[in-house]
């Protein structure tokens, strides 16, 4: 098979990502982590995969993850936990926004709307 007929497989578990709202890349796109000249050279991975980020999705809609260890959000500032669970979870609100209802939208549309005014 062709490596474009392969789809966007995870780097972490080999299966593919198939749904926006899974994707740790986009949700790291979507607010600003990941620069959009740089997105195309990156590689795919599920939120589950990627635990230290999945940890601050606060959602109703996600299973919410546990780290242990040094990377455990628990060990954490306060208030920096507080601020990065507030920006990764409307980032994952994002993703399932546009799930939901990308159709014709441009990639360039996607990231928050502070993190579109920042790169303009």
């Amino acid at each position: 098979m062709a490596k474009c007929d392969e789809g966007y497989l995870c780097e972490v578990c080999g299966q593919p990502v198939e749904r926006l709202s899974d994707s740790a890349l986009y949700l790291q796109y979507v607010i600003g982590w990941i620069d959009p000249e740089t997105l195309h050279t990156r590689r795919e991975c599920h939120l589950i995969c990627q635990p230290t980020l999945a940890q601050f999705i606060e959602h109703e809609g996600f299973q919410s993850v546990t780290v242990e260890g040094d990377f455990d959000r628990r060990k954490l500032s306060p208030d920096f936990d507080l601020s990065r669970a507030e920006l990764v979870t409307r980032g994952y609100r994002r993703l399932r926004e546009l799930q939901s209802s990308r159709r014709g939208l441009p990639i360039s549309e996607y990231p928050l709307a502070e993190i579109r005014a920042r790169w303009e």
